[in-house]
């Protein structure tokens, strides 16, 4: 369960502390488990548009977009990271923070904190679907004043994903796609301040899932466990709707993930030049399933 903030921070930081975590994880064993799964599918910690599945896991993001600005075009970077702790095997608490630095103007600072609940609705193994239902609340006035807003916003969300390892043998090879998607109202505690409705969805084809479960190809590492993907995060807002589309790729094994994407506005509202995401992630109920990984009540 994750967040991204459109605010942004310290690119030297986030770039090192990133591939500090990308590599600790390129050296762990293959995948075998990971925490959102319906039969014989894993969905990913996506990076935009959140994944369908409750875990006890850290988030650690590096964005840069350009933005059309009131003075012209305004570069944002931004380090965001993200906490999800499992309160029962099925609901899981987070905390996500982001730091952000923009020019013209020249700002920096952290924007407002969020805290968040998300409920493992219904899986169904045969069919490798799951959904799970949310609330996320970034709270106005926690940040610095540079960056971040003076009121909060509540979102309560729906998640889905829907693996096709339930297709006929003649489509084998499609199997291993998934898609999945999310859907939020953004609702303003400010006076005056316009509700969003926050919306997406990802398509997924999962190369471990090829090897595992259909034709075993004999692909080598790093690319027997790469998850190619295409993000699409989507708002509208006030008769305007703004978002990107985001292909990329994910690495993954049993402990974390390491993935990249590109971001490619939809319109010039919504950025001005191509920007990135790069993303580490760790999984924390694999690496720790019994200490810091295990839920506070079963």
């Amino acid at each position: 369960m994750h967040n991204i903030s459109t605010g942004l921070g310290k690119p030297l930081l986030a770039a090192s502390l990133i591939s500090a975590a990308a590599s600790a994880l390129l050296f762990t064993p293959s995948l075998a488990s990971a925490h959102a799964i319906a039969g014989d599918r894993v969905f990913p910690a996506t990076m935009a548009v959140d994944d369908p599945g409750v875990g006890d896991e850290a988030n650690f993001l590096y964005g840069h977009q350009r933005i059309t600005g009131d003075n012209g075009d305004q570069s944002i970077n931004t380090f965001s990271f993200e906490y999800d702790k499992l309160i029962t095997p099925r609901l899981a608490f987070s905390v996500t923070g982001a730091y952000v630095m923009q020019n013209n103007p020249t700002a920096r600072g952290f924007d407002n904190f969020g805290v968040g609940l998300k409920y493992l609705l219904y899986v169904n193994d045969a069919h490798e679907f799951m959904t799970s239902v949310g609330v996320n609340a970034q709270l106005g006035g926690t940040g610095s004043q540079a960056i971040a807003n003076s009121f909060s916003t509540i979102s309560p969300t729906i998640f889905a994903g829907k693996g096709m390892g339930d297709l006929p043998d003649s489509l084998a090879y499609l199997r291993p796609i998934a898609i999945t998607g999310e859907a939020a109202p953004a609702l303003t505690t400010g006076a005056g301040q316009p509700n969003a409705f926050n919306y997406g969805f990802t398509v997924q084809y999962s190369l471990p899932y090829l090897q595992q479960h259909v034709h075993d190809l004999g692909l080598p590492q790093p690319l027997s466990n790469l998850i190619p993907i295409v993000e699409i995060p989507l708002s509208r807002s006030q008769g305007q709707t703004t978002g990107t589309v985001n292909p990329g790729f994910i690495w993954i094994n049993r402990y974390g993930q390491f993935g990249v994407e590109a971001q490619i506005p939809i319109n010039h509202a919504s950025g001005s030049h191509v920007g990135i995401l790069v993303q580490a992630h760790i999984f924390f109920d694999d690496i720790a399933p019994t200490t810091i990984g295990k839920p506070l009540f079963q």
